[in-house]
């Protein structure tokens, strides 16, 4: 599974991007909207990809993907489709380089993963969650076309998320 946006390449991670990884995903600033933990070796960004990203390629046929801005022939972060099985529900969602917050890329780089789920995979329905916090991230999955149900504790630690969703009877193709 490859996409193509005007200025992105998305495609699946590979074991040769644990350096992309551990940059974003060990960025401090990044990190402190998504509840994960901060890495800080390349073993454990090798982890991801090999543990969490390849497994549900295999499974599930769709996992975080990487996102290339061509521009810079730079991985600067995920974006995709995730199956959450304790959610019992797909899950859209992205994580950048802050370089490249507040350009759209977000939205961007998500249009085609709505598409996909509905159009191809067939999903009954999208999800999507934003720390309070984080006014931006709630933003994005409104352009997407998700709507806001609820506000909630997903972490476990008091934090609150807004909680999003997007059936698929509701889905036009048309998103802003």
């Amino acid at each position: 599974m490859l996409f193509e946006t005007k200025r992105l390449i998305i495609r699946r991670f590979t074991l040769e991007d644990v350096e992309a990884v551990l940059e974003f995903c060990g960025n401090p600033e990044v990190i402190k909207f998504t509840g994960d933990k901060l890495i800080s070796t390349l073993e454990e960004a090798e982890g991801i990809i090999k543990n969490i990203w390849l497994p549900e390629y295999e499974k599930y046929g769709y996992a975080r993907m990487a996102v290339v801005h061509k521009k810079d022939q730079k991985i600067i972060g995920f974006s995709g489709l995730k199956n959450e099985p304790l959610w019992k529900a797909t899950d859209i969602g992205y994580r950048f380089l802050p370089e490249y917050w507040g350009k759209g890329i977000a939205t961007e780089a998500n249009l085609p993963f709505i598409f996909y789920g509905f159009q191809v995979l067939k999903l009954p329905k999208i999800v999507g969650a934003a720390f309070a916090t984080n006014p931006a991230s709630s933003k994005v999955l409104e352009k997407l076309g998700l709507k806001y149900k609820k506000t909630l504790d997903l972490v476990g630690d008091g934090t609150d998320c807004r909680w999003y969703e997007l059936d698929a009877d509701e889905y036009t193709g048309l998103v802003k």
